[in-house]
């Protein structure tokens, strides 16, 4: 008989169910899209902000003790990381979280008519096989990508040839009156050589006035044989919180519980602390511009989606109230007589529940499949990738789907519960 009596009432009234149902799928759509995209969202917004440079940089110890004791600008003199340990980068913890680094040394040079230049060697594409097994293009090409190359192109170092070659910045090109393809002199503390110009660029700073070129060109001029000064690493990495804050200080105050939750998560201080047992004498620090901002700019597009969540929700709870007040009123003489034969307030509660809950789930599984659609038409038009789709979406979506019906449906429920037969019977 109860089987019955709801199909009964889902053909009877099958245009206010399909509506009900429609209004729930709408709603578990969005969220269904919105927390596909929240919990993917970390990897997306960290990727696009690498564009932006690094957020990393390792200099040596002895140089960071300098410019900790007298605030000092650049490296110390004679103090110099290792060219040959750059592949460990690789090897630590996070490994897969480092998505480029490149590193750089700076060379103190003249030109033909004396004039001092500064010569920064580092790589470009440079392609590595890692000890890992795996295989990397890293470089300045993707580090400094909001460069402007006014003339030329980018150093390519897997190009097959001889020539020595380097790029300029504008203001030293206008200068000199030198441009892509012409030759340029330059003598160093141990060597001199004439380079190649493949690209004039434009990076809006002091690095204007500078000359790149190849890591080992660089330090054959200086006579610097796999040394470098720094290395710039941009690695995705996790907000920082009072955990995270803390070990940045002293990682020796954690507990050995707290410590193992900082070093086995993506936070930047963790990863600092990582490159650093490998790279031999060197201090890691974040690039805190960069770092915060990547914090400040996930954490606030976060609750942005979670606040499109919530008002998505609460309209589909108007929404369902709405329709299925409407419903209980248009079977309010129905209602009264199963009451007047002695059905009891919870019996008749039970199945318009009953009716209600089946639609919403034949709503929930439309919104949830249309979700997913939605959350991958996000991905690719924001991000250029696909969202992936955790599993613990679909009953976190169960849940706000089974609580908006039910919240929708408590003013129809009150208004049933206070419905008399004997008035309803009446025509009143």
């Amino acid at each position: 008989m109860f089987t019955r009596m709801i199909r009964g009432t889902l053909f009877r009234q099958w245009k206010k169910m399909i509506m009900i149902a429609f209004t729930i799928a709408l709603g578990a759509s969005l969220a269904t899209a919105m927390l596909s995209v929240v919990l993917d969202v970390g990897d997306k917004v960290n990727q696009e902000l690498k564009t932006y440079g690094a957020n990393i940089t390792v200099v040596p110890k002895s140089s960071s003790v300098l410019n900790d004791l007298y605030d000092m600008e650049g490296e110390g003199v004679g103090a110099y990381l290792r060219e040959d340990e750059l592949g460990k980068i690789k090897t630590i913890f996070w490994a897969f979280n480092i998505v480029d680094y490149a590193p750089f040394i700076n060379v103190d040079a003249s030109l033909p008519d004396g004039s001092p230049v500064t010569i920064t060697g580092s790589w470009f594409n440079h392609h590595m096989e890692l000890p890992t097994g795996e295989e990397l293009d890293a470089g300045m090409n993707s580090l400094r990508s909001w460069w402007e190359i006014k003339d030329g192109k980018w150093i390519d170092e897997q190009a097959e040839t001889d020539e020595k070659v380097a790029m300029i910045g504008s203001e030293l090109a206008a200068r000199e009156g030198l441009k892509a393809g012409d030759t340029m002199h330059l003598s160093g503390e141990a060597g001199e050589g004439d380079f190649l110009i493949v690209g004039v660029y434009e990076a809006g700073g002091e690095e204007d006035e500078h000359v790149y070129m190849q890591l080992n060109d660089a330090q054959e001029l200086a006579g610097l044989d796999g040394c470098i000064n720094s290395i710039e690493v941009s690695a995705l990495t996790t907000p920082d919180n009072e955990l995270a804050i803390k070990a940045a200080k002293d990682p020796g105050s954690l507990t050995v519980k707290q410590y193992e939750t900082w070093y086995c998560t993506a936070y930047v201080s963790s990863i600092c602390y990582q490159i650093q047992e490998v790279i031999t004498d060197s201090v890691a620090s974040p690039v805190r511009q960069v770092a915060d901002s990547e914090g400040a700019i996930l954490e606030k597009t976060k609750l942005l989606m979670v606040l499109i969540t919530i008002l998505s929700l609460i309209g589909a709870a108007l929404g369902i109230c709405n329709l299925v007040t409407a419903s209980v009123m248009e079977r309010s003489s129905e209602i009264g007589l199963m009451k007047a034969i002695g059905a009891q307030n919870g019996a008749v509660t039970g199945l318009v529940l009953t009716e209600i809950m089946l639609t919403a789930i034949v709503g929930g599984i439309f919104g949830f499949l249309a979700g997913i659609g939605f959350s991958q038409i996000i991905g690719h038009t924001v991000f250029n990738s696909a969202i992936t789709i955790r599993p613990m979406v679909i009953p976190i979506v169960a849940v706000l789907v089974t609580i908006v019906t039910l919240a929708g449906s408590i003013p129809a429920i009150r208004m049933l519960l206070r419905l008399q037969p004997a008035e309803v019977l009446h025509g009143r």
